[in-house]
Order: C-alpha cells, then sequence, then structure tokens
C-alpha cells in the first residue's frame, strides 16, 4: 500500500507544505473531540505511519513522539463537551479541524482531510480513510489519538468511578452501565446520552 500518492501529486506541482488533518473522539459519550494538523517533511518518512486506530497503544505513543520531533508544523486544538453540546458535533469537528490548521506555526499550500468534504476554509481535499490512505494524515491522526488518550487517562483521576481510561468515553457497556447507575459527570455530552439519561 503506496500511502505517499497523495503527498507526490502535490509536491509534482512545487507544493511542498502539505499539512494533513484528522479529527480523534466525535463518537465518544463524554469529553472533547481534538484534531491535529501536521506539516510533514517529504524526504524524510516515517516508517510505519497508517491509520491510528491499526496499531497498539504502545506503537502510537512512540509514533507521535518522532511525528512530533520531525514535523515541520504541528498543531492540536480540541472543542469541549459542552461545546459540542452547544453546536452540535459536525460544527464542532469542523471548527476544531479549521482551528487546527490556523495553529500551524507555517502557512500550509495545501491540507489533506480526513473523510467527506466538510466545507473548510481552505484549499483541502477529502480523502475517504485518508489516515489510512495518506501518510500526513495518518500522522495526524497518531497525535490526536494519543493527544486524546493521554487526555482521557488524567480525567480518570478526577472522575475515577467511569473508568475513562479504559473505553476513552466511548460508548462501551460498562460506561453506559455507569451513567445509568450514577448519571452523568461534567464530560459527558449531554445530547449524546439523552436516550438512556433524560434526566
Amino acid at each position: 500500500m503506496d500511502n505517499l500518492v497523495y503527498e507526490r501529486k502535490y509536491s509534482a506541482h512545487g507544493k511542498t507544505l502539505i499539512a494533513g488533518v484528522d479529527e480523534v473522539g466525535r463518537g465518544p459519550l463524554a469529553g472533547p473531540v481534538v484534531c491535529a494538523a501536521v506539516i510533514m517533511p517529504q524526504d524524510d518518512i516515517i516508517d510505519g505511519v497508517t491509520d491510528s486506530k491499526k496499531l497498539t497503544a504502545k506503537r502510537r505513543e512512540e509514533l507521535s513522539a518522532v511525528i512530533c520531533e520531525k514535523a515541520i508544523a504541528c498543531s492540536v486544538f480540541q472543542v469541549s463537551e459542552k461545546e459540542i453540546d452547544e453546536i452540535n458535533i459536525l460544527q464542532a469537528v469542523k471548527k476544531c479541524m479549521t482551528e487546527a490548521v490556523n495553529g500551524l506555526s507555517v502557512a500550509p499550500d495545501v491540507v489533506l482531510v480526513d473523510g467527506q468534504d466538510i466545507g473548510l476554509p481552505f484549499s483541502a481535499e477529502y480523502i475517504v480513510k485518508g489516515d489510512f490512505n495518506s501518510y500526513t494524515i495518518g500522522c495526524a491522526s497518531i497525535v490526536a489519538k494519543v493527544f486524546r488518550d493521554n487526555l482521557m487517562t488524567e480525567y480518570a483521576k478526577e472522575f475515577p468511578e467511569y473508568g475513562f481510561e479504559k473505553h476513552k468515553g466511548y460508548g462501551t457497556k460498562a460506561h453506559i452501565d455507569k451513567i445509568t447507575e450514577i448519571g452523568p459527570c461534567s464530560l459527558h455530552r449531554r445530547t449524546f446520552i439523552k436516550n438512556f439519561w433524560g434526566k
């Protein structure tokens, strides 16, 4: 599998500052949505980069450190569970991606985005399964996943009863059972739990 097809296409036209952007946390019942944007050098490819979900937690941590070290620019942004409830998850992802790209210290020539076209306000190509099909998006996917997982592990210390360190806020049976039993905490997205927590 060649995951540099998109990068080479733009490099051939002189667009060498290629940003990849991806989000993590669209589906969980608790916690923020997190987006990472990275611009990677095209002449120093990191072996093993792929969709973050296909990697072990240990390997993601290792790769994230290398990605952040080698990146020309790297930016992470998060939108809180409260704001997700206020503006809906699609708008939250759009804001999150936009701010992550705007936060880059170097302006990209083009942005490769994982998923469907959501109308981001810059020159972008949207790639289905982009975290697997594009090296640069894969790098962003790993950085975002590690950042959010670590964040939810920290939140688990504040709210130990929910087990955030295990499921990272996703809707596992154990997580849903716990919400039903003791109710939500401040990290829970009220619009995501209304089907089983209507109080």
